[in-house]
């Protein structure tokens, strides 16, 4: 490494001039990365309706109707005008209304009331409308559908999410960032003893950021997820890096060594433990990529790919940035906003016992509490609140009208019969709302030939004949499942395996069946990979089982507390946590680990657990309060749910970690001191030698 850091800061200056070259380029590039919105198109290749929804989009035009829109106050002719005016939308496909299911010049009384309420109830006009799956239109199509129908009335659907979510998100993040920057820099600034190094610690990882958003152009696309959350994230998990080697850097500067010594040293000193706490992140990271839901590896990928960034930033750009700069450190100097914690060592050793006892008793419940979390699935309710228009306005149409979703069904051409039973079998169904169809539409007498072709090929295609099904249910409603099960069997009663259903429920029942499997093998990889790791680090069978099992507590105790509130998690937020967090703030405890080994060389365990807890505390709670704050301030600005409720478990999760670290693990420590030494390769604890006095003759 003292060849490495020589070579470094010989050619600072060109090391410097190629990263903010480097950087400045991939922030141009990141603006031509793509970002779905879309939660079926993560789904497995193989999943049921993922091939559904290829094979329609083979055989027929038109997707699934993905709008509903509400008029309020308007008369029968108004309704009629106002559906007029959506249908004429460029990317508008379709638009139904009450006059497609009875005779509107008829009085409506003598038509089915419960028909009539589906569409039009207390002078409220309700439209299901089909808008063309193409981003760019969808976006202008839903921008004028709602320039027709004002603000006053509401619009609700997956294409008026997948159009309006890209400007919530942006908006979001710029709003995240703006607070999370200025409350870091204000934290590093209180948490070290210069005002400049808190830049640099800025300008390192604000690079790392830049390479790593812009370098993302090699995957096209990411998800949403990763877009919003990546950033944060990156910067509160890789904070910690940079604040090792400056540390170091000033101690040995301290010492009395000169600049280019010290940064030599520092380099050195921190390399190994700045890896290993980015291999452990790394790893945590890289769980993700082995889920079968494919949001996972998608952001498995780019959050790996985005701490390799930070490290080579921390090793080789922030070196050469710190000798150039080193003048401005000196002259910036100030004094500890913090004291040297010797009364909170003191402190928290008197209740190590009370700490380990309380952790056993809530060990267990909080594991099977976090796994009895009630969870969303899909991507229908990650607006639904009144911070947006888009939350405001499904709540109302929900209000109003109940819960509706459309399914495409698609069978095997060919048997009127067979479609006439289906037909009616689904109609009888209670939670079936609508069913359009060609024997419905049409009828099993008109032949092919007399109906129009534009009709016709939205209901049969070269081999399938098509079902538009509604129900009166969405994925919030407790059993919603067995509502859409109930669907699946009449199908599979008359077609078996050949009958193929897409549509947003289809999807999510999908994306259900593939997470919940993702969960436990991505758990099980993350621990398995983090302890391999401890264990190479610590060369101990013993150490990488404690420090595993505290940051395990943290995450149960995290993860049981939506239960204890009876919050509803969405379930891809509580799928990722258990990465982030193990990845995250297992860097707590291998820093904590790191100097109570160091300390026991030369006192007692007590003794050792006291000055590990009066020398780590502020570096913890610097890592700590950076990734609480990015966390907390992701979980409170964003207005999705999914988002919103990661950086609420993620921050959460860093103060639990944190507190965890300096009370149980210390308690673990002392109890398993001997243990620890048998099991630990080269290591020998400070004994304390006992002198008897001689008995004394009587």
């Amino acid at each position: 490494m003292e060849r490495y850091t020589s070579f470094i800061l010989k050619h600072r200056k060109m090391i410097i001039v190629v990263f903010v070259f480097l950087a400045v380029v991939c922030a141009g590039l990141s603006t031509k990365v793509g970002v779905n919105y879309k939660f079926a198109d993560y789904l497995p290749d193989d999943a049921a309706s993922t091939v559904a929804l290829d094979t329609m989009e083979e055989e027929y035009s038109q997707p699934v109707p993905n709008m509903r829109v509400v008029i309020h106050d308007v008369t029968i002719p108004q309704a009629l005008e106002y559906k007029e005016k959506i249908e004429q939308v460029d990317g508008v496909e379709e638009v139904n209304w009450l006059d497609d299911v009875v005779d509107i010049y008829e009085p409506l009384e003598d038509a089915d009331q419960d028909t009539v309420d589906e569409w039009y109830k207390d002078s409220d006009a309700l439209y299901s409308v089909t808008i063309v799956d193409d981003e760019t239109e969808k976006k202008a199509a839903v921008d004028e559908i709602r320039d027709i129908i004002g603000d006053d009335n509401a619009m609700s659907g997956t294409a008026v999410t997948d159009a309006l979510s890209p400007f919530h998100t942006s908006a979001d993040i710029q709003k995240i960032m703006l607070f999370v920057l200025p409350v870091t820099f204000i934290v590093l600034l209180l948490t070290t003893n210069s005002w400049f190094e808190p830049v640099l610690f800025m300008i390192t990882i604000g690079i790392a950021i830049m390479l790593n958003r812009g370098t993302n152009l090699m995957f096209g696309e990411i998800s949403f997820v990763t877009n919003a959350a990546g950033s944060v994230l990156q910067l509160a998990v890789s904070m910690d890096y940079s604040i090792f080697l400056l540390h170091r850097f000033a101690e040995n500067r301290a010492e009395g060594k000169d600049v280019q010594d010290a940064m030599v040293a520092a380099v050195k000193q921190s390399t190994g433990s700045v890896l290993s706490s980015g291999l452990t992140t790394v790893t945590g990271f890289a769980a993700l990529i082995l889920m079968r839901f494919k949001i996972g590896p998608d952001m498995g990928w780019v959050m790996a790919k985005a701490i390799v960034f930070s490290l080579l930033c921390v090793l080789c750009f922030l070196p050469a940035l710190a000798i150039s700069t080193y003048k401005l450190i000196d002259k910036t100097q100030h004094k500890s906003f913090f004291p040297d914690f010797h009364k909170f060592a003191g402190a928290v050793m008197k209740i190590w016992i009370p700490a380990l006892l309380i952790a056993v008793v809530i060990a267990v419940p909080c594991f099977i509490a976090q796994g009895e979390n009630s969870f969303l699935y899909g991507g229908s309710r990650i607006y639904s609140t009144n911070a947006t228009q888009m939350g405001r306005d499904l709540l109302s149409i929900e209000d109003e009208y109940g819960a509706s979703n459309p399914l495409v069904i698609m069978v095997p051409k060919g048997d009127t019969s067979k479609e006439i039973a289906l037909s009616e079998e689904l109609n009888d169904n209670e939670n079936v709302t609508s069913v359009i169809s060609y024997v419905d539409s049409v009828g099993s007498t008109i032949p092919d030939g007399f109906v129009p072709s534009d009709s016709l090929s939205q209901l049969y295609s070269e081999n399938y004949s098509r079902f538009v099904v509604t129900l009166s249910t969405e994925e919030s409603e407790e059993g919603w499942t067995e509502k859409l099960n109930e669907v699946y069997k009449i199908c599979e009663k008359y077609y078996g395996d050949e009958v193929k259903i897409a549509g947003d429920l289809a999807s999510t029942k999908d994306l259900k069946e593939t997470i919940t499997e993702d969960n436990s093998r991505v758990n099980i990889l993350a621990i398995a990979f983090v302890f391999a790791i401890l264990l190479f680090n610590f060369k101990s069978i013993t150490l990488p089982v404690i420090l595993t099992l505290v940051i395990e507590l943290s995450i149960w105790i995290n993860l049981a507390i939506p239960y204890m509130q009876g919050t509803t998690l969405h379930y891809i937020a509580y799928l990722i946590i258990s990465s982030v967090q193990l990845g995250a703030t297992i860097d707590y405890a291998i820093l904590f680990t790191g100097r109570y080994l160091e300390e026991r060389r030369t006192r007692n365990k007590r003794d050792a657990a006291r000055e590990s807890i009066r020398m780590c505390v502020l570096s913890l709670l610097t890592s700590a309060g950076i990734l609480t704050i990015a966390g907390l301030a992701l979980g409170k600005i964003s207005t999705n749910l999914v988002l919103s409720q990661l950086g609420t478990l993620v921050g959460r999760g860093a103060v639990i970690s944190f507190v965890l670290v300096l009370t149980v693990l210390p308690a673990m420590l002392i109890l398993f001191d001997r243990v620890i030494e048998k099991t630990t390769m080269h290591t020998k604890f400070y004994r304390e030698v006992k002198h008897h006095e001689p008995k004394s003759k009587k």
